[in-house]
């Protein structure tokens, strides 16, 4: 989707929440009635169903009659899509919606195509019980008949218009290169270059503890604690805000320079679970150590670096030309003779056993990764071979 950053006055940021209060009670209340539903009742409502009762409750209620009735059928559409997601099993179950996470609403059809750019850096577009609310033009406007107006924790607006943009086309160098996505470096190249995903910087992260201290020690439902909470989001907004930036730049750069891109295929979010909790079997409801904070560590370590983010992007941008390749042992085998040992790599240096090559660790595994090498267990690829055929000799006598 094509996002904008939406400027709304103080009058339309109260008709915008507005919106978004209705548009959660819609959905919360589909949520509701679905999850209540059982099977003595006959089958569930759908969508029309819904929106006729969405009628019958416009007619009784004024407040909601004020609302545009657009916006709350969207919200309904849109249960109606999660819930179909959710039984074809490609997402998971709708769950509640909370003011201040998951803010926003969405307009389609006619209402949606009116947008008009006043400038060259700014445009308008008409929000039913709104008005004409101003965004920044950051890039071309696209063509679409449906657009969600979202609003973060830190409470900035964003338009975003559904339209695809199309991939990127291949340079047509025939350049392959393996991308190796760590904790300490964030990308690491085949063709020998290091990259790392900007974070927040030390006094940043100082200010963070601080406040995370402050909220510790803060009064729930207090003034100050609503300031500290609106503090910290905006720390993490900014820290996920350079993420994102560099994931864009730097997968349009991958998409522009190659020809293939050949990625790891990591599971990330069964890599970021929490670890289980391990019963004490000699003491009853007492628990072992399952070294919590530090598998939370190496979570957080994942999550900053954006390694779901960016391949999903690779994918987007250069569709058909990625290529997942298995991570087992890439790490742990020589680029140059191909010998597998745990002992070759020594955190971030790797150095063969065998025959004494030595480079970064995650450029070697880069390397691995360029080159589609992907060894078992047994440090080798098995031959496929029928047990029925006899031996042969490798060359003719």
């Amino acid at each position: 989707m094509s996002r904008y950053r939406l400027c709304p006055t103080p009058a339309q940021t109260a008709g915008l929440l507005a919106q978004c209060g209705q548009a959660r009670y819609v959905w919360n209340l589909a949520v509701e009635r679905w999850s209540m539903w059982t099977r003595d009742k006959g089958p569930t409502p759908g969508f029309v169903e819904q929106a006729r009762q969405l009628t019958e409750a416009r007619a009784v209620f004024g407040w909601l009659r004020d609302g545009s009735q657009t916006v709350q059928q969207q919200a309904l559409r849109d249960f109606d899509q999660a819930r179909r997601n959710f039984f074809a099993g490609s997402h998971h179950r709708p769950t509640w919606r909370k003011a201040g996470r998951r803010e926003g609403f969405r307009i389609v059809g006619p209402q949606a195509g009116r947008v008009e750019q006043v400038s060259r850096k700014w445009a308008r577009v008409l929000v039913p019980k709104v008005g004409w609310v101003r965004f920044r033009v950051s890039r071309a406007l696209p063509e679409s008949r449906s657009y969600r107006i979202t609003r973060d924790r830190v409470g900035r607006w964003h338009i975003a218009f559904a339209a695809v943009p199309d991939p990127i086309p291949a340079p047509g160098n025939g350049a392959v290169v393996g991308v190796d996505r760590g904790v300490t470096v964030s990308a690491a190249l085949s063709t020998g270059e290091l990259l790392n995903c900007p974070r927040l910087s030390e006094s940043e992260r100082r200010r963070l503890v601080h406040l995370q201290r402050r909220l510790a020690r803060a009064q729930r439902g207090s003034n100050r604690r609503k300031r500290v909470k609106a503090a910290i989001a905006k720390l993490h907004a900014r820290a996920a805000d350079r993420r994102k930036d560099w994931v864009e730049k730097t997968s349009t750069d991958f998409a522009r320079r190659f020809d293939v891109i050949r990625v790891e295929d990591l599971r990330v979010p069964q890599m970021t679970r929490r670890p289980k909790p391990k019963p004490d079997p000699a003491k009853a409801g007492s628990y072992l150590p399952n070294r919590r904070r530090a598998k939370a560590g190496l979570n957080r370590g994942i999550l900053n670096n954006g390694w779901g983010l960016l391949v999903q992007r690779l994918e987007h941008k250069a569709a058909g030309r990625v290529e997942k390749i298995t991570a087992a042992y890439t790490s742990q085998t020589c680029s140059r003779c191909g010998h597998c040992a745990p002992g070759n790599r020594e955190n971030q240096a790797f150095r063969c056993q065998s025959c004494g090559h030595s480079d970064h660790a995650d450029l070697n595994a880069a390397i691995n990764i360029a080159a589609g090498r992907a060894v078992s267990a047994r440090r080798d690829k098995p031959v496929r071979m029928s047990v029925k055929r006899e031996p042969q000799l490798t060359t003719s006598t």
